[in-house]
């Protein structure tokens, strides 16, 4: 049988929504999954819409687009209300809270997270909260063992900063009950 997770990282240019969806993608590919990541983003690099999404599959993937997503992390409100429609129902919405205070009526589980508010409490820079973020995808998808994770986090992020990156992806994971 066919094993499909269809999976969308949205918000805004500068959040690091791109860098997110490459490193889950490239901890897919080193775990040796079927693998497509593919990201847009505004004309504009900081404050226009960024989406990077990642497809995981144990079969080959024949079409590289998301059409409905498992799960959805929106990094502020207008990313989560322009992608909430792309949402499949019984998905899994991660939110950063720090930003999104209201949710509109959905059939989801809404997952929490005040990713901006413990970046800029814990490491000084709100910089981190794309990596926060990515530490609950990463528990909440299951699809790729942690550790695989923290490697492909260790192959993507400069030396100087991989300590805090890896700190915040595990507060990721604990702000996501892991």
């Amino acid at each position: 049988m066919v094993k499909r997770i269809e999976i969308r990282i949205s918000g805004l240019g500068g959040q690091g929504v791109l860098l997110a969806g490459q490193i889950y993608g490239k901890a897919a590919a080193f775990d040796r999954k079927h693998v497509v990541q593919t990201q847009s983003y505004g004309a504009e690099a900081r404050g226009s819409a960024a989406r990077s999404e990642v497809i995981i599959s144990n079969a080959r993937i024949g079409f590289p687009t998301v059409r409905k997503c498992d799960i959805l992390v929106a990094m502020g409100g207008e990313a989560m209300n322009r992608n909430l429609k792309d949402l499949k129902g019984g998905g899994v919405l991660i939110i950063d809270s720090s930003k999104i205070k209201k949710v509109p009526p959905v059939n989801v589980k809404i997952l929490k997270i005040p990713a901006t508010e413990t970046a800029i409490h814990l490491f000084k820079d709100k910089i981190y909260a794309n990596i926060i973020m990515l530490g609950a995808l990463a528990n909440v998808a299951g699809e790729v063992e942690i550790e695989v994770v923290e490697e492909a986090i260790k192959d993507s992020v400069p030396k100087e900063t991989l300590k805090t990156n890896i700190q915040a992806f595990k507060e990721g994971l604990k702000l996501s009950g892991f």
